[in-house]
């Protein structure tokens, strides 16, 4: 516990918590899981939203600080990691199309699994995007991100130097457990929308990476 700053422990007990009453909801009061606790457009959502767009932020803001003082693949890194994060949070309320009530074109109410105007809940030849790309691709890149680039990044110093001139933020022992244990505790929870709470503990985890990461000299000036 040593290692862990004042907003991992708060962050880890947020997840604690959430995940503890998530277990109990679904395995005693399945309907309100699924229509209250983790609904379309409840706190899961918008707290997850809001989590990959702190993220951005904090990413846009280290490189206007920074940008100055950077090379190039630096400065390319960084955006591309912040435009990704962006990209999710926009996603994950169909760019604010229900906050605002704005109506899907007829394209997304014709290729759309949701009618709504997102990439993710797109159907091409009868497939869900977001199946075989948003959780297949995003499944190996988190294996390849938590658990083999960790090592590898420790041991050969080509691929640290690598890394770091791509501003490419390397996790803690400590975040990479708390994903496996997430991973882990789901086989508790039944329904599918047990994936919410999931990507609010991606929102969660990430933002702590970006916050400390275990090559947090990559967020200093040369």
């Amino acid at each position: 516990m040593k290692t862990l700053t004042l907003v991992d422990k708060i962050a880890y007990i947020f997840l604690i918590i959430i995940f503890g009453f998530g277990i109990y909801y679904a395995n005693s009061n399945l309907t309100y899981f699924d229509e209250v606790y983790t609904k379309e457009d409840g706190f899961v959502e918008y707290g997850t939203a809001l989590l990959l767009f702190c993220s951005s932020i904090l990413l846009f803001s280290r490189f206007i600080k920074l940008q100055k003082t950077k090379k190039t693949l630096w400065k390319l890194g960084i955006l591309a990691i912040a435009f990704v994060f962006i990209f999710g949070a926009g996603e994950e309320i169909s760019w604010g199309q229900r906050i605002f009530n704005i109506e899907s074109s007829a394209y997304f109410k014709e290729n759309n699994a949701q009618a709504e105007t997102n990439l993710h809940n797109m159907v091409v030849n009868g497939k869900k995007i977001n199946k075989l790309i948003f959780s297949q691709l995003l499944t190996v890149i988190l294996i390849i991100y938590l658990l083999i680039l960790p090592f590898i990044y420790r041991k050969f110093a080509g691929i640290k130097k690598l890394v770091d001139n791509f501003a490419v933020p390397i996790v803690k022992w400590h975040q990479t457990i708390a994903f496996l244990f997430t991973t882990a505790i789901l086989v508790f929870i039944s329904s599918n929308r047990k994936w919410e709470l999931y990507e609010l503990a991606f929102g969660v985890i990430f933002f702590l990476i970006f916050l400390n990461p275990f090559n947090k000299e990559i967020y200093e000036t040369n």
